[in-house]
């Protein structure tokens, strides 16, 4: 899942990039209204994390122009404005969610993988794929009887993999959801760590490759 947190408050932002990098999450940080639309109209984030009281273009204001132009990315306003009055108006102006400051850490994790099940198809809590099963919200992959250790990269390509569902998923693809905004275009990232999954998934093999086009997972026929 790809995150956009948009939030002035330099700390707390951080540390949410960090925490939720930690949860498997490619993580973008915005400090402003006018560089949050500037970050949605070029990438394509899952949900966004939305502060309302930003300077220049309010979060207000954000909320409305994505879910204009962008209706399929979610989006959690994340604010200290906390009345009944506020939470309505918030989720009036398009919100999927409303998280009232201060918050608890897990429940903002457990929230923002509740609005990515809410996505059109919607996806399942569990995922699985013939014998393999993973469970974001446990950070738990299994093949058969064993338990897989993953890397964080491993394990968001791993879930792009089986949402897709047997479909090819191309390297930049990859590489616009399970990284964030300074990766390298042109790096080879997602080879490496495509190769390392491969190997920790093992056999018979589950991860392919369609020469020219990216990745999918086939189970042995």
């Amino acid at each position: 899942m790809r995150v956009l947190i948009v939030e002035d408050e330099v700390f707390l932002a951080e540390a949410l990039q960090a925490g939720l990098r930690r949860e498997g999450m490619a993580v973008d940080v915005a400090g402003d209204g006018a560089s949050a639309l500037d970050s949605v109209a070029v990438n394509e984030y899952d949900v966004l994390v939305l502060d309302r009281d930003l300077p220049g273009v309010h979060g207000d204001q954000v909320c409305e122009q994505v879910v204009a132009s962008r209706p399929d990315c979610r989006i959690l306003m994340l604010t200290a404005a906390g009345s009944l009055a506020d939470k309505v108006h918030g989720l009036q102006l398009g919100s999927d969610d409303y998280l009232v400051k201060p918050f608890d850490f897990p429940e903002l994790v457990a929230r923002l993988r509740a609005l990515e099940r809410r996505a059109t198809p919607a996806h399942p809590p569990v995922l699985t794929y013939a014998d393999l099963r993973l469970d974001p919200a446990r950070r738990d992959v299994r093949r058969g009887d064993h338990a897989l250790r993953l890397t964080r990269k491993e394990f968001a390509v791993l879930e792009l993999l089986l949402r897709a569902d047997g479909a090819v998923l191309s390297a930049e693809h990859l590489l616009e959801k399970a990284w964030d905004v300074h990766a390298d275009p042109f790096t080879n990232a997602v080879r490496i760590t495509v190769s390392t999954l491969r190997r920790k998934l093992g056999d018979p093999p589950i991860l392919h490759t369609a020469t020219g086009a990216g990745y999918y997972l086939a189970a042995a026929s």
